[in-house]
């Protein structure tokens, strides 16, 4: 699966969505730089290693380094050969909610710093999630003295824990530009996937993003309290919502629609925050959005009452990142439980597969050590030292199905986190099916 037309580009931003996207259109044929500012991210790469843990990652970025599709560099000298520049950086929150675009104008001013030392057009891609109407109000006035560059936006739709299936079996691919010619030269890079883009105008794909992300977030809250109200009226919740989501031509999709624990992450918190922000900003009220975050603190508050009844002397948390399969503990619900528990005088000890705190850097790192600052000492290496010690479990991620053989074949009282309803059972094989 190779392009027919390899096209020179530069991805600017080594984190979760750039690492995954420059190693996979490197493995379709591209030839890529990658450009990070984070000199550990750039050394990984050129020794192909992907700088955190992202299923198949390392593959990709080992394979394309060995091919010489896929280099790294902390400087951007290299946007000068390039045809495309992906702007892949972070867009953070700030404490008022709004987006963070500090390295959004830093990628942006160092784009248009090498334009002067080139000869041919070229597109600036922004991949990063970016409010409606930041690349008019943003990248398109730093770029008005330069005739040979389009502007485009193109969203990514990548999960952590499942990105690089996700690259290549996409649930949407959305390009947005005042530019068709250039629209159609960004959704060319990704043909061999074989996906029909959607080519929209430039706010429109940055509004998509958001759209989608916000109503991830609903589906999340929507079906935590109606399991919730399941629990309090005596109903399986998952039948419930099974049924409502056989309905596909009225209901959609039944993913995100399953009753489990908290939203977390670094997608839709931060995307609902700044969507509540500037919709204050523009004196509209959209009381169902604005509800979403209170929603899951509430979800969140539920899942530690029930902790908090439990008759535990002795803790063991399974799972720590905001979901399975990923390292990312930014905004992880469980990290916040953690916190108040720990807060409350109980004694805690955690395993999470994915989790190694000498691997942890960057904005992750200095999360989770601000956040809980003792975590070192509550981390074990092992699960089986946590099924040792413990004399309760708390299932706070979806585990494989040998590592709950595991766990039920200890006897251990277990309260599970995934399924929404924040009961106790005891671990064991008529356990199974309740508490995964």
């Amino acid at each position: 699966m190779k392009t027919e037309n390899p096209i020179q580009i530069a991805v600017l931003g080594l984190g979760y969505v750039g690492c995954v996207t420059a190693a996979c259109l490197a493995s379709l044929g591209h030839r890529v730089l990658g450009i990070d500012r984070d000199e550990r991210k750039v050394h990984q790469v050129r020794n192909g290693r992907a700088p955190f843990y992202e299923p198949g990652l390392e593959e990709l970025v080992r394979d394309n380094v060995a091919a010489g599709r896929l280099a790294a560099s902390s400087a951007a000298d290299g946007i000068g050969a390039a045809d495309v520049a992906l702007v892949c950086v972070g867009t953070p929150s700030e404490k008022n909610g709004n987006l963070g675009l500090v390295q959004l104008r830093r990628a942006v001013e160092e784009i248009a710093a090498r334009l002067p030392q080139r000869s041919k057009p070229l597109i600036v891609a922004i991949r990063s999630t970016v409010f409606p109407g930041t690349c008019e109000e943003l990248v398109q006035p730093a770029f008005a003295n330069h005739a040979g560059v389009r502007i485009v936006s193109n969203p990514e739709f990548l999960r952590e824990g499942s990105a690089v299936h996700d690259f290549f079996d996409p649930s949407l691919m959305v390009v947005g530009s005042d530019s068709p010619e250039a629209a159609r030269a960004v959704a060319a890079l990704y043909a061999p996937i074989g996906i029909e883009p959607c080519l929209v105008s430039l706010r429109t794909a940055e509004m998509i993003k958001y759209a989608c992300n916000a109503f991830h977030a609903v589906k999340i809250s929507f079906a935590n309290e109606v399991g919730a109200l399941c629990e309090k009226l005596d109903m399986d919740a998952h039948e419930v919502m099974t049924t409502l989501c056989a309905d596909v031509k009225l209901n959609l999709s039944p993913a995100y629609l399953k009753p489990g624990f908290a939203f977390g992450g670094s997608c839709l918190p931060k995307d609902l925050r700044a969507l509540v922000y500037r919709t204050g900003r523009l004196d509209l009220k959209l009381p169902l959005l604005e509800s979403a975050m209170p929603s899951n603190d509430q979800h969140l508050k539920r899942a530690l009452e029930a902790v908090l009844d439990l008759p535990a002397q002795r803790l063991g948390v399974i799972g720590l990142a905001f979901k399975e399969d990923t390292d990312d503990l930014r905004e992880s619900p469980v990290v916040t439980l953690l916190e108040q528990l720990i807060g409350k005088g109980r004694d805690v000890r955690v395993f999470d597969p994915r989790i190694r705190l000498d691997a942890i850097y960057g904005t992750n790192r200095n999360y989770i050590l601000e956040t809980i600052p003792h975590i070192g000492r509550l981390l074990t290496a092992s699960l089986d030292q946590v099924l040792e010690w413990a004399d309760y479990l708390l299932l706070a991620q979806k585990q494989d199905a040998a590592t709950m053989e595991r766990i039920h074949a200890t006897g251990l009282p277990l309260i599970g986190l995934v399924n929404g309803a924040f009961h106790s059972v005891i671990a064991g094989p008529a356990a199974s099916h309740a508490a995964s």
